[in-house]
């Protein structure tokens, strides 16, 4: 804690405001994604409820339900304070890798729907054939995303040491 206090805590903000509105252009909404640039911005990588709303001035409610949208993306987990009750929020190493490997699951599922579309609407109709491509691209997205995450499972290993 002590070199976060060393810090230059507007330098810090400034991050935290940029990178979120990075995030906010890529689609996520604005409250989850400067809780996630203050928890990645943290030595711990953890913070509680009354950090995260001192430190970005937001309410209890703002950092509730910022947290809930972010722990089903698995973008941060719920650890309970040692000796307390209260809660802290923590950004892992491997928070892109977890949240990657979770729309996997999603592609999987986008997947047998569009099949049951391709054979509803008929592989042969216009309607059909551009429910096949889209198909196939989705097979093919999940294909390079297992490839990828594979290869970066062994390129963390050797850069940073232990399993993703």
């Amino acid at each position: 804690m002590t070199d976060e206090v060393e810090r230059d805590q507007g330098a810090v903000s400034k991050f935290v405001e940029s990178f979120a509105a990075q995030l906010v252009e890529a689609g996520m909404q604005r409250m989850p994604a400067r809780v996630f640039a203050a928890l990645l911005s943290s030595d711990e990588g953890a913070m509680s409820s009354a950090d995260l709303g001192e430190q970005l001035q937001i309410s209890p409610a703002a950092v509730s339900g910022a947290v809930r949208y972010l722990a089903q993306t698995h973008m941060v987990s719920r650890e309970r304070e040692p000796g307390s009750r209260r809660e802290r929020y923590r950004v892992q190493g491997n928070q892109w890798y977890e949240a990657l490997t979770n729309r996997e699951a999603v592609l999987k599922r986008w997947e047998v729907a569009l099949r049951e579309g391709v054979a509803s609407l008929g592989a042969e109709t216009p309607a059909g054939l551009r429910m096949a491509e889209t198909l196939a691209f989705f097979e093919f997205v999940d294909g390079e995303i297992a490839a990828m995450m594979e290869r970066w499972r062994v390129h963390r290993e050797t850069r940073f040491g232990g399993p993703a």
